[in-house]
C-alpha cells in the first residue's frame, strides 16, 4: 500500500471534476465506477453521491450504485454521508474523517475524504490513516 496524504484525495477529486466537466456525466460516472478504470488506484477510488444521498458512482463496489447512503454510519457510530450532503450542499466542498473498511488491507481503518459538488453530483474521495 502507498502512504497517501489528504492532498492526494483532494487533487484524486480535482481529477474527476475535470473529467466530468469535459467527458459529460453518464461517461464519468461509468468512468468512476469502473474498477479497472483511472479513477481506482491501490485504496484510493471515486465515489459519488446525489445531493439526497444516493450513490451514483462506486470505484471499487458497482453493487453500491442506486442505492440509499444518506443514513449510512461508519464503524464508530459516525453519519459521516449525512456531513458530507450537509456540508456539501451547504458549502460545496470540504473534509470529514470516519472509520472505513480499507479494501486493501481488509481492515477498519480511519479516512479522511475530500468532497467537492459539482452541479448535481457529490465527488469524494478519500485516504486512509493509521
Amino acid at each position: 500500500m502507498i502512504a497517501r496524504s489528504t492532498e492526494d484525495a483532494k487533487r484524486w477529486v480535482e481529477k474527476a471534476a475535470a473529467f466530468y466537466r469535459t467527458s459529460g456525466k453518464r461517461i464519468a460516472l461509468a468512468e468512476y465506477t469502473n474498477p479497472s478504470g483511472q479513477f481506482v488506484q491501490d485504496e484510493m477510488y471515486i465515489y459519488v453521491l446525489n445531493p439526497r444521498g444516493t450513490m451514483l458512482a462506486h470505484g471499487v463496489n458497482e453493487r453500491f450504485v442506486g442505492e440509499d447512503f444518506s443514513e449510512l454510519k461508519d464503524a464508530d457510530g459516525k453519519s459521516f454521508i449525512r456531513e458530507i450532503l450537509d456540508a456539501a450542499n451547504s458549502e460545496g466542498s470540504g473534509w470529514v474523517t470516519y472509520k472505513w473498511y480499507n479494501p486493501v488491507t481488509k481492515e477498519v481503518w480511519p479516512k479522511t475524504t475530500y468532497f467537492r459538488k459539482v452541479d448535481d453530483i457529490i465527488i469524494c474521495s478519500g485516504v486512509y490513516g493509521e
